[in-house]
């Protein structure tokens, strides 16, 4: 059985910024969110190339039936022309030397998803009342945790939780994580920058995934929160739920 996406994305400069650094990106098949990397050069120059390489990939998608197409090379191809474009922008404009992005997204073929991360977005799972993060962020901290050297209790709020191991870079990126997973009806998806999750704990997040119908009232929701709570970063979200096809 094929299903559909009903979506809403919204992205807010924060209250202590000066510059929205993230970008977003929402579609029927495509949804995703990148967030240029704080303390470099351009990070909005990298978040909105990233994005801008997955809405032409989207658009070159369309007419396809995603079932018969490999999703997983599809979106390991879209990673290797966002590195060929921040190199190219790079060498072009040598002021955006060493900027770079985090970046996560879903490509849904209507019964899947196929997921590609790379850094410390992150994304969120709400099936049958039961909240999961389904991305590990690319960061010292959660290294340490791996490792036995921290309880994974610390990471959050750790002094090195936002140095960043791996992300989408001008002069060279690491290799980011692309999985597949099944949709189900009900199935709620939210992904966002760490602009959310700096300031709204996941027990909060889960409250209002699970109180607002509409994603399109969920996301300003997650925003406002954000925002309450100090907005200390820029804050972007998409927010899908998994629709089975109405009954003939």
């Amino acid at each position: 059985m094929r299903y559909t996406l009903r979506y809403a994305a919204g992205s807010d400069v924060g209250r202590r910024r000066q510059v929205n650094q993230d970008s977003v990106y929402a579609s029927a098949r495509m949804l995703a969110v990148a967030d240029g990397i704080g303390g470099q050069p351009h990070g909005e120059v990298a978040s909105a190339a990233a994005v801008g390489v997955l809405s032409r990939l989207d658009t070159d998608l369309r007419g396809f039936d995603l079932a018969d197409v490999d999703l997983v090379e599809v979106l390991t191809g879209g990673l290797r022309t966002i590195d060929d474009r921040l190199a190219a922008t790079a060498e072009q404009e040598p002021e955006t030397r060493g900027m770079g992005t985090t970046l996560t997204a879903l490509l849904f073929d209507g019964s899947h998803f196929t997921a590609a991360h790379i850094g410390d977005s992150k994304g969120y799972l709400l099936r049958g009342g039961t909240l999961q993060r389904f991305t590990r962020d690319h960061t010292l901290a959660q290294a340490l945790a791996d490792d036995g050297r921290i309880d994974p209790s610390e990471v959050e709020g750790h002094p090195r939780g936002s140095l960043l191991m791996k992300a989408l870079l001008s002069t060279g990126s690491g290799e980011a994580d692309i999985w597949t997973f099944d949709a189900v009806p009900g199935d709620r998806l939210l992904l966002c920058s760490d602009g959310l999750t700096a300031t709204v704990v996941e027990t909060v997040i889960k409250d209002v995934l699970g109180t607002f119908q509409d994603p399109a009232d969920t996301v300003p929701r997650l925003i406002d929160l954000a925002n309450e709570g100090g907005g200390p970063d820029n804050i972007t979200c998409v927010v899908a739920d998994v629709l089975a096809p109405a009954a003939a």
